[in-house]
């Protein structure tokens, strides 16, 4: 099925610009607040052909570059408790279908391996824009929501607290923003 999405976007392969993009996630505090973060250092690309769902995505996240703005709980974050980036250095995306929801909204349903457990995921996903830059090159602006479960990676640290909420959620929010260009 061809949609607006694979008209609007030239078939190619796309190259995440890392400097206009961003990989982030929220997750509940104490459950009373939300902390956000996000990781410096990622790649990633994907392909559009002439039909939407045989696009084609991968990414990849350095666990080590996680930066919540509180030094303490990001060397936290990199411990065995969570990320523990000694023995999983990477999270990484590859995605399995492509499901067009009509405008330029679309479903990529992938694996993500995250603190070596992988599991599928669906991230729901929107066309931005197309435009070329000062410089000739041909962009294509994304974005890409969607949710997991730490435990279901193997994330189980935790704390209750006096009131009976716990210390961090299970429940993890991603955001990802991506300008990529054509190579």
């Amino acid at each position: 099925m061809t949609t607006s999405l694979a008209t609007a976007v030239p078939a190619g392969i796309y190259n995440i610009d890392p400097v206009h993009s961003r990989v982030e996630f929220a997750v509940r505090h104490l459950g009373i607040a939300t902390v956000r973060g996000h990781f410096g250092s990622f790649e990633g690309s994907f392909e559009i052909g002439e039909e939407l769902a045989s696009a084609k995505a991968h990414g990849s996240v350095e666990a080590a570059s996680v930066d919540t703005q509180e030094q303490q709980r990001d060397d936290h974050l990199r411990s065995p408790d969570f990320f523990d980036v000694e023995r999983f250095p990477q999270i990484e995306f590859t995605s399995k279908e492509i499901r067009p929801l009509g405008d330029d909204r679309f479903d990529v349903v992938g694996d993500l391996t995250l603190h070596g457990v992988t599991r599928e995921l669906t991230l729901s996903a929107e066309i931005l824009g197309t435009e070329s830059d000062l410089w000739g090159n041909e962009r294509v602006g994304l974005e890409a929501r969607g949710e997991l479960n730490r435990k279901d990676y193997g994330m189980t640290f935790n704390q209750v607290l006096g009131s009976g909420n716990v210390l961090v959620s299970d429940k993890v929010k991603l955001i990802i923003e991506v300008s990529a260009v054509k190579a």
